[in-house]
């Protein structure tokens, strides 16, 4: 056979080799230092890219620091729509968190989480759906999404992850998630379900789904948001009696013409605009906040006004927003530094948002408004599942949570008490059971939304016990 020949033998094989990977993607990069922690990661970080459809979607993947091929392995969404999987993997059950009590600027210091639920678990933390972190799309449409896109995309997603990594496939899965996930969660399962059913390959092994201030049904929501205010004592009880009956119990799109519910309704405003909803035992917080994409703006506030890093690193009570600690994020997943560690492809996204609100106010159309009725079709399922509610969130109030669970007309197994981490009553729970479909309800007591950023140690004592079909 010529030379010339055997070369282009060599280079068209070689073309097809690279042709290949580019579609399929390479397989997760190996991290084991990342700038701001001082020497090797005591545990396995794999970050990459799986490809679906138009979508480039970025991963960090923890293996569990017990039995790993033993330990349930999870999917964590966080909600939004469009806050990075970092905000999962930083603020609530991830292995790393920020030293914010001796933060002075430049690249914040991570420190080691001991309440990590990937102690007990292997994770996936995903950047979903396009334009959040650091994921990106290859063609235009890949930007636009929707609530049921966007759990397809997921779905997709996981079955693409799971060839990869196949000694995963036989173990027990789990869907994880958090705030506006919620509404996402049980849609994901059933679209699980259905793939399995129509023999899509890997099989995933679902077992249940785990879900902290789930968004589950919009108008419940907005219209618990009145009575939790009278038993947080944010408004009095005549005026609570006053609103309930010239509202008739509705509080959200009332009658223009109903002036008494109005001029109540007003009034209760009044007592609660400016209590932070996320936790109305926090202060309210109007810079920095990590809903929207004014990180660009909080970094040029940070560096022309230094005198506020002591702010962060004292948390003086009267002063300290959880908040605040999303601007460490936000200068430590901008840093070129940080990037290259984390293998995020070079000129695919120019900065990093930790909630991208352009996302969430032009590319997303909201397209499910309840998701009961899917929790409704998973009750017949066999599914583990837990929902968790901190019982100072005004954002999801956990009485909306309680009522629509109960909606579901499911056997109350073990009725409402305490439950307990290290003698102290941690909050409260219910479990509930039918036909092998087992859901527990529990709440964070001072906790807001969401619970893991808030009380990380009796939230991990919670997952811990649940995970392994202790109760709480």
């Amino acid at each position: 056979m010529p030379f010339i020949y055997r070369k282009s033998i060599v280079i068209c094989c070689s073309l097809q080799l690279l042709f290949s990977l580019f579609v399929h993607g390479l397989p997760g990069s190996i991290v084991e230092t990342l700038p701001g922690f001082e020497g090797v990661l005591p545990f396995k970080l794999e970050t990459g890219y799986v490809r679906v459809n138009a979508s480039e979607l970025f991963y960090l993947f923890v293996e569990s620091q017990g039995k790993p091929l033993e330990d349930p392995l999870l999917l964590y969404l966080v909600g939004g729509p469009g806050c990075s999987a970092l905000t999962g993997f930083f603020f609530q059950v991830g292995p790393l968190i920020f030293n914010t009590t001796d933060y002075l600027g430049g690249l914040p210091e991570l420190l080691y989480n001991p309440y990590s639920w990937t102690k007990t678990a292997s994770i996936i933390f995903i950047d979903y759906p396009v334009s959040t972190g650091y994921s990106y799309a290859t063609r235009s449409e890949g930007y636009h999404m929707t609530d049921t896109a966007s759990a397809k995309l997921v779905h997709q997603f996981l079955r693409k992850w799971l060839i990869d990594h196949p000694k995963f496939t036989k173990i027990p899965f789990f869907v994880a998630s958090d705030t506006y996930a919620g509404i996402i969660t049980p849609i994901v399962a059933k679209e699980i379900f259905d793939g399995n059913e129509a023999g899509l390959q890997p099989h995933i092994n679902l077992k249940g789904f785990v879900s902290g201030s789930p968004h589950t049904d919009t108008a419940l929501e907005h219209n618990s948001r009145v009575p939790l205010a009278y038993r947080l004592a944010l408004i009095s009880q005549s005026l609570y009696e006053s609103a309930k009956n010239s509202c008739k119990g509705n509080y959200v799109d009332v009658d223009p013409s109903n002036a008494p519910c109005l001029e109540d309704l007003e009034k209760i405003d009044q007592c609660i605009t400016q209590i932070n909803k996320d936790n109305i035992l926090d202060p309210k917080c109007v810079r920095l906040s990590p809903n929207s994409n004014n990180e660009e703006q909080s970094r040029r506030f940070l560096k022309a006004n230094s005198q506020l890093f002591p702010v962060l690193s004292s948390k003086i009570q009267d002063y300290w927003c959880q908040n605040f600690e999303y601007v460490l994020v936000d200068v430590w997943a901008n840093d070129e530094r940080v990037r290259d560690a984390l293998h995020v492809r070079r000129g695919t996204v120019t900065t990093w948002y930790t909630c991208n609100s352009f996302l969430q106010d032009v590319l997303y159309t909201y397209n499910v408004f309840t998701a009961v009725d899917y929790y409704q079709n998973l009750t017949r399922k066999g599914l583990q599942i837990l929902i968790y509610s901190g019982d100072h969130d005004m954002v999801v109030p956990y009485i909306s949570t309680e009522k629509w669970i109960n909606s579901l007309n499911i056997t109350v197994d073990t009725d409402w008490r305490p439950w307990f981490v290290q003698g102290q009553v941690a909050g409260y729970t219910v479990k509930y059971s039918d036909y092998g479909f087992r859901l527990t309800f529990a709440t964070l007591k001072g906790a807001g939304h969401s619970p893991t950023q808030y009380t990380p140690r009796w939230c991990y004592n919670m997952f811990e016990r649940w995970i392994h079909y202790y109760p709480l």
